[in-house]
């Protein structure tokens, strides 16, 4: 019986993960020194500050949410 709990557990665990996990956002990420542009999905450091986002794409352009289309 416990054996069954366990392994029940374990699936509602894993359904679980893969039903609410989403990729991190991107943003836009701006230099204070000379006004560079960078698209990450974290901040790069001190120095940099948010200039936009969320976006869904690597290059910045996509908002957060929408897919691209193909």
């Amino acid at each position: 019986m416990r054996l069954a709990l366990a392994i029940l557990a374990c699936l509602l665990t894993i359904w679980a993960v893969r039903t609410f996990a989403a990729p991190a956002p991107w943003y836009l990420w701006e230099s204070r020194i000379d006004q560079y542009r960078i698209c990450l999905q974290y901040p790069p450091g001190e120095g940099w500050v948010k200039a936009g986002g969320p976006f869904s794409d690597a290059g910045c352009r996509l908002p957060y949410g929408k897919q691209p289309s193909r």
